[in-house]
């Protein structure tokens, strides 16, 4: 019943900025986990069809694939800057939750990458401007003599657990990620979403 009305121009009475803020966030939240099963090159309607929402409704958010990304990878990286911008915050707490992106998101990882030959030219130039808040936004938590403070000594790990980040499903990516992080001789923090309690007691 709501299909047809919707079909013959008469929105439902949920309609509106509300529901549109509501779309665009399934559609981000769809767009990661489809992108981390599938990869960068996933079908839209995959998007659309995991969100539950109209192929309409995706184009409107998303005209074509290199939006949806840029929306995954600007969630990914604010998240990151929210957590190091958290009062208390410490490096190992934001490297849990970069770790914890790490292992949700496929198109996470191509941004730490945006710079390997084949990366669409629109994506890659987005993806190397929030690699760089990656970096800065990590930077602020990072305690003077650090191992990873000299120069260029976090923006190399990063990419190298990021390299290191494979695997089938979510939790052997996270284990990956943490055991390269561990071999690079750097703790770690709980590994989840910014704002996410930690399990157990």
């Amino acid at each position: 019943m709501a299909e047809h009305i919707e079909q013959n121009g008469r929105r439902p009475a949920n309609d509106g900025p509300k529901a549109a803020a509501r779309n665009r966030a399934a559609l981000v939240a769809a767009a990661r986990e489809v992108f981390a099963e599938h990869g960068l090159e996933a079908p839209l309607s995959a998007i659309a069809r995991r969100a539950g929402v109209g192929q309409g409704v995706l184009y409107r958010h998303f005209p074509d694939r290199s939006t949806a990304v840029a929306a995954v990878l600007e969630e990914n990286v604010r998240q990151i800057e929210q957590a190091a911008e958290d009062q208390g915050a410490t490096f190992d707490a934001v490297l849990g939750v970069l770790t914890w992106h790490l292992a949700e998101s496929a198109a996470f990882i191509g941004l730490l990458h945006a710079d390997r030959a084949g990366a669409r030219p629109g994506i890659r130039a987005h993806a190397l401007a929030l690699s760089e808040r990656v970096e800065r936004a990590l930077r602020t938590r990072l305690p003077h003599g650090h191992r990873l403070s000299a120069e260029d000594n976090l923006a190399l790990s990063v990419a190298m657990v990021s390299a290191a980040v494979t695997g089938p499903t979510r939790e052997e990516r996270e284990h990956r990620a943490l055991a390269a992080w561990g071999l690079l001789g750097v703790e770690v923090g709980p590994v989840r979403a910014f704002g996410a309690r930690a399990a157990g007691p």
